[in-house]
């Protein structure tokens, strides 16, 4: 199984945070499928890639240090695939959703850990 995880912190009030993650997982072929306030899992869109290549995306929220001026969350990304090769589907998933991470214009990225 391919697993990938990140830490990353932005700055952007937590009211207006979901709706953000949620932009930047559809912006990445990603739906939604559950969401819990502080965990959110979305799956790849079916027909992009073989189903045992199919990415699940899960975004744990930590609201008990939020602030006003900061949010961490722990990304993980994930699929069935067995990693042999270091360029595979759900690593260039992982990157796509770093660099919309990132890029995204609602929020200011404050740190990213890569693990």
């Amino acid at each position: 199984m391919a697993r990938y995880t990140c830490r990353f912190s932005v700055a952007i009030p937590l009211e207006h945070l979901e709706s953000s993650l949620m932009e930047v997982l559809e912006s990445c072929h990603l739906e939604m499928i559950y969401d819990t306030g502080e965990y959110l899992m979305a799956r790849e869109v079916p027909n992009r890639a073989p189903f045992p290549k199919l990415v699940t995306a899960e975004v744990l929220i930590d609201r008990t240090t939020a602030t006003a001026e900061e949010v961490r969350m722990n990304l993980v990304m994930k699929n069935e695939e067995l990693p042999l090769q270091t360029n595979n589907h759900c690593r260039q998933m992982f990157d796509l959703m770093q660099e919309a991470l990132v890029a995204y214009s609602q929020w200011q990225l404050l740190n990213k850990v890569a693990g």
